[in-house]
């Protein structure tokens, strides 16, 4: 029979340890950066950006010199917390409701807060806003974040945000904070740090800089346009001397807390870097599959394990940080059905050590959609061979840059890479089946639920202003309900509507509204779709941008 979710957290918290148990297990702080690419780092070879902080990380510590994510973000960041390939999780892409991961899924921060750790989150979530999707519900006690897949984006408040001053979600509620973001989240962190640092802590830290929007102080960018540096490019090294800048006040705090020595400080990007800037000669940007899409930096820094300057030229990916920190932290992994990654603690423990360690395929894809497509830009990757689209072989020791296909000269290498691929789609694709998870309405841990464009679905929903898409809900307590439709300026009279399985409603709307109210009574609990729109002026219908959903009774 299988385990229930509940059992397997029992089983992780009370199973023997694999370290000493009077040994006291090491804190945590998974500090990752969004959209910074491989040479975003002037160890990388940037000519234009220093970075002496987080170059610091790996040179106390060990650099994964090919280590591998997904090539956009919430794929990367469903990995990267449970250790399991994105398909698996229920997450397809970064919006349009495809970028929420389903609760069932145990993350790292709920093993680890069954054995006693404290967990936070700072800044970027992205993978379900609402409940039981939330940060709050995937092990995380505290928790500070924007919504959706960063500030400026449909998940914003209605009365917008802003990179300054940001409003945040601070344990479940809107709060405005002050400052600027990147500072926030790693003021919020340290002050984490500081009240949790007699007990094991797991802070995960995970800026949205320097994700567009580029804004940041101009005193960050104008050394950079001093140097001639286009606009896009100096307002994000801006943004990365900013995060530099903190990395130095993390690892400054770390130290003055004494708490420096047995903390595990793990730093690694989401994805490659866009547009185009310098990138240590890999090819590819965000999105891509080639090495500039895939490869980012990781760096491991724990003094009281880690010899300082370690390099480890073995293929490693998002998937193995989850059994890394539990094999590091002495718990056993829950039995879930499938975990895809390997630990790499052998590797940072005992460097040096002559161990043998087999090479495997990981695999990478990403495109728009639903779900997911047979050889839609995918990569298959081995330590040396990589093999893109099913037909593109690059023998990556020879050719780090990926400028010569070699597929004719290896038909054999790339007909048993393409089965391989073609075996892990099909295996990952039967986990879910690529249905989305629901976000519940009526629950008395989030009510009422504001439904924003970042999290509908369906063929004409877009983040343009004529978009029309539903949201897939489920209604987990029957009764009546309100729906507050907000949208811009309307430049004609007409109606809004809302439907919400048999239940269904109207209420005319005048030239110049911008919100809209009425009441469904009646509705039926279970799973359905709540689909809102507006009908102006006989022109073709469109939704609004956000509607706000309160149970009444």
């Amino acid at each position: 029979m299988a385990l229930t979710r509940r059992e397997l957290l029992a089983a992780s918290a009370f199973a023997p340890l694999a370290r000493d148990p009077k040994e006291k297990r090491p804190n945590i702080v998974l500090f990752v950066s969004d959209d910074q690419g491989y040479g975003d780092l002037s160890l990388h070879g940037n000519p234009a950006l220093q970075t002496p902080n987080l170059d610091r990380i790996a040179q106390e510590g060990a650099e994964f010199t090919d280590f591998l994510v997904n090539p956009v973000c919430s794929p990367t960041r469903s990995s990267l917390l449970t250790g399991r390939y994105y398909y698996r999780t229920g997450v397809v892409d970064t919006y349009l409701g495809r970028s929420m991961m389903y609760n069932d899924e145990v993350t790292i921060a709920e093993v680890l807060r069954g054995v006693g750790y404290k967990t936070g989150i700072f800044g970027k979530w992205h993978l379900g806003d609402h409940y039981p999707l939330r940060p709050m519900e995937q092990g995380f006690e505290e928790v500070l974040v924007h919504e959706g897949g960063g500030i400026g984006q449909p998940s914003d408040p209605p009365d917008g945000n802003s990179y300054f001053n940001p409003k945040l979600m601070h344990n479940g509620r809107q709060e405005q904070r002050n400052g600027y973001c990147t500072d926030v989240f790693f003021d919020s962190a340290l002050e984490f740090i500081s009240k949790k640092k007699h007990q094991p802590f797991f802070a995960y830290l995970a800026t949205n800089a320097p994700h567009v929007p580029l804004q940041v102080a101009e005193s960050y960018v104008a050394p950079f346009r001093d140097k001639g540096l286009d606009e896009t490019t100096a307002k994000t090294y801006g943004m990365l001397a900013n995060l530099d800048e903190n990395a130095g006040r993390l690892l400054a705090h770390l130290k003055a807390q004494g708490i420096d020595d047995n903390t595990i400080l793990i730093f690694m990007s989401d994805n490659g870097p866009t547009p185009a800037r310098f990138n240590s000669g890999l090819r590819g940007l965000k999105g891509t599959v080639y090495e500039g899409g895939l490869r980012v930096p990781f760096f491991v820094r724990w003094p009281a394990t880690i010899k300082a300057g370690v390099k480890i030229d073995r293929l490693a990916a998002h998937i193995d940080v989850f059994p890394t920190l539990l094999e590091a932290c002495g718990v056993p992994p829950p039995a879930v059905p499938t975990r895809d990654g390997v630990s790499l603690y052998p590797l940072l423990s005992q460097p040096h050590a002559s161990q043998p360690w087999q090479d495997r395929t990981l695999y990478f894809q990403w495109h728009r959609g639903d779900a997911g497509e047979l050889y839609n830009n995918c990569a298959a990757r081995q330590q040396r061979f990589k093999l893109v689209n099913g037909k593109e072989l690059y023998d990556l020791d020879k050719d780090p840059g990926e400028s010569k296909d070699i597929s004719a000269e290896q038909p054999e290498r790339v007909a048993a890479m393409r089965a391989g691929y073609e075996a892990w789609f099909k295996d990952v694709a039967a986990t879910r089946h690529f249905v989305p998870p629901r976000i519940y309405l009526g629950t008395r841990f989030e009510n009422p639920v504001l439904l924003t464009r970042q999290d509908w679905r369906g063929p004409q929903a877009s983040w343009l202003p004529g978009g029309l898409g539903y949201w897939e809900v489920d209604v987990r307590k029957r009764g009546d309900y309100e729906f507050s439709l907000i949208f811009p300026v309307t430049e004609a009279s007409g109606t809004a509507q809302v439907i919400l399985g048999a239940a269904k409603g109207s209420v005319e709307i005048a030239q110049g509204a911008t919100s809209a109210q009425l009441r469904l009574n009646a509705v039926a609990a279970g799973p359905n779709r709540v689909e809102a729109s507006l009908l102006l002026g006989g022109q073709a219908p469109i939704g609004p941008y956000y509607v706000n959903v309160r149970r009444l009774a």
